[in-house]
């Protein structure tokens, strides 16, 4: 396949830099919101996902825990790991979880993710992986925890299709990377995945009278971006 277009990522910024910035959020307690923000295009993946009681969960990219949780709820006889490069994100969302028995949180980066083999029927990551250094790698290695038969789900609202959120790119302290729906579904071919798509997850969330916030230009901007929808990539592991 084509190598995927990114915005300028290197190295020596990946994983350190991207580590002190989501313990920057964390600390500025930007973690809770997350739920409000992605919740509205979180819940109809969960429902493609068909949990069963007794399946292991992966929430890859977990900052404060907040889908981590509501994975636990839908697996009581099984597990859900919430993993996050952040310590700080990690540290929250422990301290939000105590009430679940069938619910722990790992610090890692999806490229190494600290986990055995063949052990999650299901991995998920929302709004996470446009900013993960090597997504190549974390995609492979997502792949190698999954048992077969397992499937894995990959939702963001930051790619290439939806020209109304390109301008988060400048905004973010990160490097991101901005690929195409189709050049999603790639690298999670070359990975060995099969029965990969791509779709689109509206937001059908109310949008505000006015808009004041730094991402788009006014409400017009926003409404614009949330009638493109979230891009969701899914594949299985055979």
């Amino acid at each position: 396949m084509a190598e995927p277009r990114e915005t300028r990522v290197t190295k020596s910024q990946s994983e350190e830099s991207l580590r002190e910035e989501f313990n920057r959020w964390a600390e500025a307690g930007r973690g809770e919101g997350m739920e409000q923000d992605h919740l509205p295009i979180a819940l109809p993946v969960l429902e493609k996902m068909r949990l069963a009681p007794t399946d292991n969960v992966l929430d890859v990219g977990c900052g404060a825990g907040w889908l981590s949780r509501r994975l636990a709820k839908r697996v009581p006889e099984g597990r859900a790991v919430g993993m996050d490069i952040s310590d700080e994100m990690i540290r929250h969302a422990r301290r939000s979880s105590m009430d679940f028995d069938n619910l722990m949180f790992v610090t890692g980066e999806v490229a190494e993710i600290p986990w055995q083999p063949n052990f999650f029927t299901h991995a998920i990551s929302v709004e996470s992986s446009y900013y993960w250094p090597d997504p190549r790698a974390g995609i492979k290695d997502i792949l190698r925890v999954l048992s077969d038969g397992g499937s894995a789900w990959n939702l963001i609202n930051y790619y290439r299709d939806n020209p109304h959120c390109h301008q988060w790119g400048s905004l973010l302290a990160v490097p991101t990377h901005l690929f195409s729906g189709e050049e999603w579904a790639g690298l999670f071919r070359e990975a060995g995945f099969s029965s990969v798509a791509h779709e689109r997850i509206v937001d059908p969330s109310p949008s505000p009278e006015t808009y004041t916030g730094r991402w788009f230009r006014d409400v017009e901007h926003l409404r614009a971006f949330k009638a493109e929808g979230a891009l969701l990539i899914h594949g299985s592991k055979e």
